[in-house]
């Protein structure tokens, strides 16, 4: 903090919390006191119960958050191995390539998500390339609209490299895949979990196109959470929005132990 005084600091910390809680606490805690109510009609809710949580447990819910989880691995997995690859290549391109790999891997999130959901759709739903009504179209959107984040986030760590340690290792014999997979790829370790992290958690949260192309046996957890309270389920939803966030944030803790370790290496 660059504030030193300690009148300066309780001012700066007053105006966070005053910032904080409004805008960001107070929606979350709504939500998890919705959780754990059958009625709202005052400015709290009454009559705690944990029923909505055993259903979430099972039936439906699990299966949703199953899918959910099944599709964030997934999409993290392939936009990490695409995205990663190619930040890797750009840094052997001249200053044009890299503008155009940085504008193609730009263009999804410079666009609605539905209008990825739309594209996929149309590209995807006849031959030779048939993908429409299966989990498929589902992972491939989400990789479309994650990979943009971990290009940008291991190409990032590709220029902050110092390139002393390749030129090290290619002088001492070392082939160009040894230098990648020994040198490289260790020392941009942390950069590819936040990475992963990132792409995890946007994966698990992706609505508008999901919306889209979700076949009936493949419905993620936020779908099922706006379908709740599309129907007036509010507190239905809210429990189930509390079970997605946990897992993320369960999932996202786990990233970043691994990152910690990955940086002290």
């Amino acid at each position: 903090m660059l504030v030193h005084s300690r009148a300066g600091k309780w001012a700066t910390w007053a105006v966070f919390l005053l910032l904080f809680f409004p805008l960001f606490a107070v929606p979350l805690l709504v939500i998890l006191a919705a959780s754990f109510a059958t009625h709202w009609s005052g400015a709290f809710p009454s009559g705690p119960t944990v029923e909505r949580y055993a259903a979430a447990a099972g039936g439906d819910s699990l299966q949703a958050l199953t899918t959910s989880l099944v599709t964030a691995v997934t999409a993290s997995v392939l936009a990490l191995t695409l995205g990663g690859w190619a930040a890797l290549a750009a840094a052997s391109l001249r200053t044009r390539g890299k503008r155009f790999l940085d504008a193609l891997f730009i263009l999804p999130v410079a666009v609605p998500s539905v209008v990825v959901g739309l594209a996929v759709l149309v590209a995807y739903s006849k031959p030779p390339v048939l993908l429409n009504g299966t989990r498929w179209i589902v992972i491939l959107a989400h990789t479309v609209l994650v990979t943009a984040f971990a290009y940008q986030s291991v190409a990032a760590a590709v220029r902050r490299l110092d390139p002393m340690y390749e030129q090290a290792a290619a002088g001492l014999g070392a082939s160009p895949a040894r230098v990648l997979w020994r040198v490289k790829l260790p020392l941009l370790l942390p950069s590819l979990t936040s990475a992963a992290g990132l792409c995890f958690a946007l994966s698990m949260g992706e609505l508008s196109a999901t919306m889209m192309l979700y076949p009936p046996d493949w419905t993620p957890l936020p779908v099922q959470i706006f379908a709740a309270t599309d129907r007036g389920s509010l507190f239905t939803g809210a429990a189930l929005a509390v079970v997605l966030m946990t897992t993320t944030l369960l999932v996202l803790a786990a990233v970043s132990r691994i990152r910690t370790r990955a940086s002290y290496r």
